[in-house]
C-alpha cells in the first residue's frame, strides 16, 4: 500500500504526472549555479501547469514544474526568475552546507555539497 500522498496522485486523475529524477536534476543545474543549496529547493512531486516559482519567507525556492513544457526549457524561466530576485549567477562555485561547522572535515552530510 502506498502513502496516503502518494496515494492521492495516484488516484483516478491521470493528468498528473510525476517528476524524476531527470526532472529534477534540470532544476539543480539551474539553482547549483546560483549557489543555492539543495536543501533550500522544494520541487512538487506532480507536474502542474502553468507551473511556478517563489521564494518563500523562510529563502526556500519553490517550484512547480509545468506539465506542458520540457524542465530544460523551464529552466530557462526558473533562471530568469532568480537573476529578477536579486540571486547572483555563478556557474561552478561550490555550495556548502550553512549549518557545517567542520569546514575540512570528513563526515556523513558532505556529500550535498
Amino acid at each position: 500500500m502506498a502513502p496516503a500522498g502518494v496515494a492521492n496522485l495516484m488516484s483516478d486523475d491521470s493528468s498528473a504526472t510525476i517528476i524524476t529524477m531527470a526532472d529534477m536534476a534540470a532544476v539543480f543545474s539551474v539553482t547549483d549555479d546560483f549557489g543555492i543549496h539543495r536543501e533550500s529547493v522544494s520541487v512538487e512531486l506532480a507536474r502542474e501547469d502553468p507551473g511556478e516559482i517563489s521564494v518563500n519567507d523562510r529563502g526556500v525556492v519553490e517550484i512547480t514544474l509545468p506539465a506542458s513544457q520540457s524542465p530544460a526549457d523551464f529552466a530557462a524561466a526558473i533562471r530568469t526568475e532568480l537573476e529578477t530576485r536579486g540571486y547572483a549567477h555563478n556557474p561552478g562555485q561550490v555550495v556548502s552546507n550553512a549549518g557545517d561547522d567542520d569546514s575540512d572535515a570528513e563526515d556523513a552530510d558532505d556529500w550535498l555539497t
